[in-house]
């Protein structure tokens, strides 16, 4: 009984402790977005000369453990490691004027998130989209270029996070990822689509049933689809 006892309190404990790192994680990552965004861009040069509030929040991300079985802290967690992960990789190459222009950005750097080393692309490849099928990460992960989508100036939080991913695809496919001629029944869109185009047509859906899905004045007849060049500048303010 006294054995069961102590591991119930372990239990207790290490529950609470995990539950306080990755609220505090959530509080001091939505204080920092909301602090060094504004319009989908970024403080670079003053994130630059005062990095100690970006370091302390990445810190944290380093501490915490969260298991793909609880999806919403999950994705939400590693959505926004990612974005402070990009901006931790431009201001530590600042100035620069791309994230391309650094070797290795997205494949090689590692970040020291979740208890281990990390790239950009094995969060984006394995840690989301290879453990959930949802093409709106697309919308929220945001590689450091004018061409990504826009960054919020908030943190992603669990229990906010499906009304963010919603909100955040409406933006992209009314706004600025479509170029729409509906006179010559032409869509253009951005390479996104072209990239991972498997992850928008899944279950016999086509590019532009997604886009209708998400999109106010719909597409209707038949449209010619084709993609604009991504635009690799920086996202700095």
């Amino acid at each position: 009984m006294k054995k069961r006892l102590i591991i119930l309190v372990v239990i207790l404990i290490t529950g609470q402790g995990f539950s306080q790192g990755l609220n505090s994680f959530f509080t001091k990552a939505d204080a920092f977005f909301k602090t060094n965004v504004a319009n989908g861009k970024v403080a670079y040069s003053k994130i630059h000369s005062n990095p100690e509030t970006l370091n302390e929040v990445l810190n944290i991300a380093d501490g915490i453990s969260v298991l793909k079985d609880d999806a919403k802290n999950y994705q939400a967690f590693w959505i926004n490691a990612y974005n402070l992960s990009v901006i931790k990789g431009i201001v530590d190459n600042y100035p620069t004027n791309s994230p391309l222009d650094n070797k290795g950005f997205f494949d090689k750097t590692t970040h020291n998130l979740g208890g281990k080393k990390i790239t950009l692309n094995d969060i984006e490849h394995k840690l989301l989209r290879g453990q959930f099928k949802d093409p709106r990460f697309h919308f929220v992960l945001v590689c450091g270029a004018v061409g990504c989508p826009p960054l919020i100036a908030q943190a992603y939080l669990p229990s906010t996070l499906d009304a963010q991913l919603e909100k955040q695809t409406k933006i992209a496919l009314n706004g600025t990822f479509l170029k729409v001629n509906a006179k010559k029944k032409r869509v253009q869109a951005s390479q996104i689509m072209e990239w991972y185009k498997g992850d928008f047509t899944m279950n016999g859906k086509t590019e532009i049933d997604f886009i209708n899905k998400y999109r106010a004045e719909k597409l209707e007849g038949k449209f010619k689809l084709s993609y604009f060049p991504y635009d690799w500048k920086v996202n700095k303010q």
